[in-house]
């Protein structure tokens, strides 16, 4: 099992709405997920800098930054597109985190 880390970026004033809409995450773009062994993912919001921290628990090679040419995840990527940062195929630019320390 892996634990992986990353951060991304929310437009300002778009928490409620990034919130709305992963309460209701599509369930084909969940079992998809959990199909390419992501069993734990948490998204935390940082109010100061408008920054999502995620982490994930992955038991296969790698998790959900791994699935950019799934046609679920692009279809997901265009619909958060409006409130976070995006690259220019609308995927949430993200940055991977270096794990520095944990206590099992």
């Amino acid at each position: 099992m892996q634990r992986l880390a990353f951060k991304m970026k929310l437009n300002p004033g778009q928490k409620e709405a990034y919130t709305k809409r992963h309460n209701e995450l599509w369930p084909e773009l969940k079992k998809l997920l959990k199909d390419v062994g992501v069993s734990e993912y948490s998204i935390f919001f940082d109010d100061e800098t408008s920054t999502l921290f995620a982490f994930q628990k992955v038991s296969g090679a790698g998790g959900s930054q791994d699935l950019s040419s799934n046609e679920i995840v692009k279809k997901w990527w265009d619909f958060m597109a409006d409130i976070m940062e995006v690259n220019p195929d609308n995927s949430p630019v993200s940055k991977p985190l270096e794990e520095v320390f944990y206590m099992p």
